[in-house]
């Protein structure tokens, strides 16, 4: 997902920087690796920065590019009742 999906989802789709600090800041036990920016960016801001966002993304067997991004094409998901 996105941090603009998450917003959305919670009511309040311009909120995607507040989404982006609730997983800098909130609870590590929250999947947050799976969440990317509206380009399929990864996070500067995950512990050991884009870096260690793409090692644990290529753990779950997903393609990071050489430009630290993913293909939203083929991995973006929303719940099935937003779809």
């Amino acid at each position: 997902m996105t941090y603009g999906q998450i917003a959305a989802l919670c009511g309040s789709p311009l909120a995607a920087r507040i989404v982006g600090g609730i997983a800098h800041y909130g609870d590590l036990s929250l999947p947050w690796q799976r969440v990317v920016n509206k380009s399929g960016g990864l996070a500067s801001g995950y512990p050991g920065g884009r870096e260690g966002h793409r090692q644990v993304l290529e753990a779950e067997g997903i393609i990071v590019t050489e430009d630290m991004k993913i293909s939203l094409d083929n991995l973006i998901w929303w719940p099935e009742s937003q779809a």
